[in-house]
């Protein structure tokens, strides 16, 4: 079956794909399918359960969308937004660097050039943080990337987002029984995307009915199918958040981890709110003396007794006008009760309000596991904690696991770059997918930065190190070698300890050049 898009054909498509005993299980979450056997049984059928793990997955995404309503949430979220990314007037959001690829020059301000429109088809530098936002919160991201079908080389066109509700990966996975070892061998046979514009929200609808195109078709599971427009993987950049559930079924979201807290501090705080409108107000108790009556007259005497003595004062807004009110009674101002003979006359007592209204202790417990669920150090998120950028032994250690926790997020997040920069790259033929996949590992993006807690604590680091290094530079050569020194004081590697050898005889070097290059100009 023909399939929406476009696909790139690879060389090495025929090596990575070597039949296994087990799955290829990859971080993007995608629908293992089965196809194909030899006596397995399953001939060209598709075994699949696509209705319920596609429809749990397009929930989780809603699901996830609620919780960020929630107002710690939201806090979080936009603290680990704009750590990531950061927006500057003078300097770019995100640069690439190739500095540690063996490319030359010119290829090195090709591939620049083509980051840069890969940049501007994103509108990153107005659309980064919304990009980021979406992708954190989801946990993932899809980009339809639209070319000129006649006209290739003009590279990508457009990116158009897809909601990831609508789409899902799949892969199918032929097996054949090996017949020396009776193993059940495994190799993927093919990867697309299923779309359907209904969604697979329960809610929604599943698929639609064909509309005549070649590449709408069918996935069956069981009982169900799923209808809905099979589209090459070439043409969606997908990222995901690298987490998956325990049966590496469905992707994750970093909010996932805050659900459970999530629901808890929520009905505790509905729990704490009903409890003191219930109980903060004082309220009258009337014990009326209904002497022998019976008990149909006693009744009848309270309630004539509850009217009398009742005046609610309220307020009409359309006319100004304030007034009784003795239809509506309510028991969470007074109680009424009955007394008979034997007993003490009519009285009316006092009930106290709740005593211990203002005890938040429970609250404050589950608001700090939400707040450690969700990654932020708690000093950022309660509003009486002040900031200080002095010495970094005042830097708790949970900002510096947080600036990791930011960097391993814009890793991640960067394989949106390579996506889009390997097919605008193949397509314009400035690379080759080969050549590409060699130095994709060797590609870095520095993203703006304005945390500067690591580089405080990188400074001091280096401050102790050479301060040591004066304490013990009477012992060097005495008691301890130059390669002891460097190796525990300096913590430099062997391959640390030539870079800088070599740039030290470097700089002797044009230091002595342009020693000779002075006395030429004083003898002439």
């Amino acid at each position: 079956m023909q399939l929406f898009g476009f696909s790139i054909n690879r060389a090495d498509d025929e090596t990575k794909n070597q039949p296994s005993f087990t799955n290829k299980v990859d971080d993007d979450g995608a629908l293992q399918v089965t196809t194909g056997g030899n006596g397995l049984g399953h001939f060209g059928r598709a075994l699949i359960d696509m209705q319920g793990e596609a429809t749990s997955e397009a929930e989780l995404v809603s699901l996830y969308r609620y919780m960020e309503q929630h107002p710690e949430i939201s806090k979080a979220v936009d603290d680990v937004v704009n750590e990531a990314i950061v927006i500057s007037d003078k300097d770019e959001t995100v640069e690439i660097n190739l500095d540690d690829t063996d490319l030359s020059q010119n290829v090195k301000d090709r591939i620049i050039e083509e980051f840069d429109v890969a940049l501007g088809l994103l509108d990153f530098s107005n659309k980064g943080y919304d990009i980021f936002h979406r992708w954190y919160v989801d946990g993932r991201i899809n980009y339809h990337m639209i070319i000129d079908t006649k006209y290739p080389k003009k590279g990508i066109q457009e990116l158009r987002v897809v909601d990831p509700r609508k789409l899902r990966k799949v892969r199918e996975i032929e097996e054949e029984k090996d017949t020396n070892t009776d193993a059940i061998l495994k190799k993927v046979k093919s990867e697309y995307y299923i779309y359907t514009d209904d969604g697979f929200m329960r809610n929604g609808g599943i698929g639609g009915a064909s509309n005549g195109n070649k590449s709408v078709g069918s996935v069956t599971g069981g009982n169900s199918s799923v209808n809905g427009v099979r589209i090459a993987s070439d043409s969606i950049c997908r990222v995901t958040s690298g987490l998956l559930n325990e049966y590496n079924t469905l992707v994750l979201s970093h909010l996932h981890k805050a659900m459970k807290a999530m629901n808890q501090l929520k009905m505790l705080e509905d729990a704490a709110v009903i409890y003191r409108i219930s109980r903060a107000p004082e309220r009258r108790i009337f014990y009326i003396d209904v002497g022998n009556l019976p008990k149909a007259k006693a009744e009848q005497h309270l309630r004539d007794m509850m009217v009398k003595h009742k005046n609610r004062v309220v307020y009409d807004a359309s006319t100004g006008e304030v007034k009784d009110d003795r239809k509506h009674m309510t028991m969470l101002e007074d109680f009424w009760l009955p007394r008979r003979d034997g007993g003490k006359g009519t009285e009316i007592t006092t009930l106290p309000g709740g005593q211990s209204l203002g005890e938040m202790d429970d609250v404050l417990y589950f608001q700090k596991n939400l707040y450690k669920a969700l990654g932020v150090p708690i000093s950022r998120m309660e509003t009486d904690s002040g900031f200080s950028m002095g010495r970094t032994s005042e830097i708790s250690r949970d900002e510096v696991k947080f600036a990791k926790f930011i960097r391993r997020l814009r890793s991640r997040f960067s394989i949106l770059f390579d996506e889009i920069l390997e097919k605008q790259l193949v397509l314009k033929c400035i690379m080759t997918p080969e050549e590409f996949k060699s130095i994709k590992n060797r590609i870095r993006y520095n993203f703006q930065e304005d945390n500067y807690f690591e580089e405080l604590k990188r400074t001091e680091i280096l401050r102790e190190r050479t301060q040591t290094l004066g304490d013990v530079s009477d012992y060097v050569g005495v008691y301890y070698s130059k390669d002891w020194v460097r190796k525990n004081i300096l913590m430099q590697s062997e391959e640390d300890a030539r870079e800088q050898d070599d740039l030290i005889a470097k700089e002797a070097k044009e230091s002595d050049q342009s020693s000779e290059e002075d006395d030429g100009n004083d003898n002439y």
